[in-house]
């Protein structure tokens, strides 16, 4: 499939169950799609709804209406309407993601962390730590810290923990929100040589990069989320 992720007319609300369920907004007929080998940023400004679309994507917001398409083990299945073990597995082998904060389980070393998306794919422990390995020296991050738990990192050591654990797979399809907001120059540029590398193979990737330089050298199209708010449309 040329175009692994389809995205129909999406809308998302929320509900606030403790200000006499008043409905907000967040998104409306939201449609895209991403081919492969393409890298599409989510623009706009803070609060328009970037990572609730992601969020959708990934399935951890149910979407209000709309289709959310990936192919997944080679039958197009609908994310928005999927069943929670289907949703699983297609975060394990089809849709990758990288947030902005790292969350592990405390007193796991982070060679493991970053191993442990392959591990449960089925690769050896030892190859998925000497590939941990490899991701964490090219973000430079100190081999005396690698048997460590990131719980203990500074945000941009832990972020470069999550940014190898999400690029660790060969997932069709990865998520990024700000995988380089807490880094420095150097290890910026490690990661935009990284999204590179996905797109010769073929992932799409959508992202958020608020940061100008990393969207320029990443982006292949900008796709503006104004255009999907339902409180522009109102004004």
């Amino acid at each position: 499939m040329a175009t692994p992720l389809v995205v129909s007319e999406v809308s998302k609300s929320f509900t606030m169950h403790l200000r006499d369920g008043i409905r907000l907004p967040v998104v409306a007929n939201v449609s895209f799609s991403i081919a492969e080998a393409e890298c599409v940023v989510l623009g706009g400004p803070s609060g328009i709804g970037k990572s609730s679309i992601l969020k959708m994507l990934y399935g951890n917001y149910a979407v209000d209406a709309g289709q959310v398409l990936v192919e997944h083990r080679g039958h197009i299945v609908d994310m928005a309407t999927a069943d929670p073990r289907m949703i699983m597995d297609i975060r394990r082998t089809t849709v990758g993601y990288v947030s902005q904060f790292l969350r592990t389980v405390p007193r796991v070393a982070a060679i493991d962390v970053v191993a442990e998306p392959l591990v449960v794919r089925g690769t050896g422990v030892d190859t998925a730590r000497i590939r941990a390995g490899e991701l964490l020296e090219r973000l430079n991050l100190p081999q005396d810290l690698w048997q460590l738990p990131p719980a203990t990192f500074s945000g941009g050591e832990q972020q470069r923990v999550n940014i190898a654990r999400g690029f660790i797979t060969d997932h069709r399809i990865l998520l990024l929100d700000e995988p380089t907001a807490s880094l420095d120059a150097t290890n910026r540029a490690v990661v935009v040589d990284m999204i590179r590398q996905k797109k010769a193979a073929g992932v799409a990737l959508l992202g958020i990069f608020h940061d100008e330089e990393v969207r320029e050298a990443v982006a292949d199209r900008i796709l503006d989320v104004t255009a999907f708010s339902p409180r522009k449309a109102a004004a």
